[in-house]
């Protein structure tokens, strides 16, 4: 049994080196937005599509700090606390506030109405899982797959129940 031994010099690894940090670095540096032609965006490492522009970007900076905390402060900047909203940013007076949290209010309430009744229809017609065959379900299949389906939209409409009186309950 013979062995193969690879032997490289120093200056040929330090090449190879190199080059493939070269290549890393000139994949990173390179960003392109594709829009196609349906509008929808995509940021892609090629431009090689029709509709891709060159973009550039901000260096990324990668720093290690421990364990999820906070990072330090810069020297030289003081901390401050961040703000819940920038100064900017519109500002409506209590009462407009309260009249759109009652109307919001309203409207869940409404879609809850409504949400809970089609539940009942739902149920109503699926008769505890034999509802009444349908003169073009002659082919049992055709059935099984319309309870499959009622099945789903009951499940559907209780989870839409559920996440009403969610949104309703985090109202102040």
């Amino acid at each position: 049994m013979k062995r193969l031994m690879l032997r490289f010099s120093p200056g040929f690894l330090l090449l190879a080196a190199v080059s493939m940090l070269g290549s890393v670095a000139h994949a990173q540096s390179e960003v392109f937005l594709c829009v196609d032609q349906n509008g929808v965006k995509e940021y892609k490492n090629t431009g090689d599509t029709k509709g891709c522009k060159r973009v550039s970007l901000p260096p990324l900076t990668v720093t290690s700090s421990g364990g999820g905390s906070k990072p330090a402060p810069r020297e030289g900047t003081a901390s401050k606390p961040a703000a819940s909203t920038p100064t900017d940013f519109p500002k409506v007076d209590n009462g407009t506030q309260k009249a759109r949290d009652n109307d919001r209010r309203q409207i869940l309430q409404d879609e809850l109405r409504s949400e809970q009744q089609r539940l009942e229809n739902l149920k109503k017609d699926y008769n505890d899982g034999t509802p009444e065959r349908q003169g073009n379900e002659k082919n049992y299949a055709k059935y099984q797959d319309r309870v499959a389906s009622m099945k789903e939209d009951i499940s559907r409409s209780e989870k839409n129940i559920d996440a009403l009186n969610r949104e309703l309950t985090n109202l102040k």
